[in-house]
């Protein structure tokens, strides 16, 4: 089965949703039905890595992320920390977090991996060449991400981190055009022998290049939604997606296709 992160931004910047769940109550409510939803993961991130986002505090990171972490970790909801702070990651640990999710792969800051290793938590690893402003210049997209992932995975396991606990991510929008982002997605299956392979495509520019000019973010969730299942079909590990219900709904029509929907009606 393919595992679902839903998104629970606590920043008043996301591009999606931003401010929406800066209350404590409202985050964690939003997070219970997301897991309700069926949601494996609810992955709280306090930082927006839109183009052109500001970088905070790790310390006002930490203010937004971990009172909401351990109140959903206390509710018995895995838990999930975007972050690319190592100081935060540690802090969200202690308060419950068994995932961590670093758009820089630990390579922005270099604790992050030391984190990750005494801990033994699961390692999100993004493909990351400096942050989504960075210009996108490949000759190919899909073999220079695959190469760079697996020498990043390398140093990680060098440094400590257990190879099982690593999952990649290609970085779908971070220094990538559109063509790039699909052209990864065309050629997922050249990822998944390196590692666990995570998907984040949702509400992305390029989904919404597919509908009419000043179109709702939420008309982005039924093209996330379908390329979950395909992400599926080409063996992920997961998806990290906004709208939970749509996507969980996809992946039930993927499972039912394949006769490996187990409990499930």
């Amino acid at each position: 089965m393919t595992a679902i992160l839903g998104i629970l931004n606590v920043t008043p910047d996301s591009f999606s949703d931003g401010g929406r769940w800066a209350r404590l109550d409202d985050a964690v409510d939003h997070a219970a039905r997301m897991h309700a939803a069926g949601a494996d993961w609810v992955d709280v991130g306090g930082e927006s890595t839109r183009p052109g986002a500001a970088a905070i505090d790790p310390d006002e990171e930490q203010r937004r992320v971990v009172p909401v972490v351990r109140a959903i970790a206390e509710r018995g909801i895995p838990v999930s920390i975007d972050t690319r702070n190592a100081a935060t990651a540690s802090a969200a640990i202690e308060a419950g977090a068994s995932v961590v999710n670093d758009v820089s792969g630990g390579l922005y800051d270099p604790h992050m991996p030391v984190v990750v290793a005494e801990t033994g938590v699961r390692f999100v690893v993004m493909h990351w060449r400096g942050g989504a402003d960075v210009e996108p210049q490949y000759i190919d997209v899909v073999s220079e991400v695959r190469a760079e992932l697996k020498a990043r995975i390398a140093e990680l396991v060098v440094i400590g981190v257990r190879p099982d606990r690593i999952i990649v991510d290609p970085g779908l929008g971070f220094s990538k055009t559109a063509e790039h982002n699909w052209e990864l997605l065309r050629r997922l299956d050249e990822l998944t022998p390196l590692a666990p392979v995570l998907v984040g495509a949702s509400r992305k520019r390029f989904i919404g290049r597919l509908l009419p000019d000043n179109a709702p973010l939420g008309k982005r969730d039924a093209p996330t939604a379908t390329i979950s299942a395909l992400a599926a079909q080409a063996g992920a590990w997961g998806v990290r997606v906004h709208d939970v219900p749509s996507t969980r709904l996809a992946l039930d029509v993927w499972e039912h296709w394949q006769g490996g929907h187990g409990d499930r009606a």
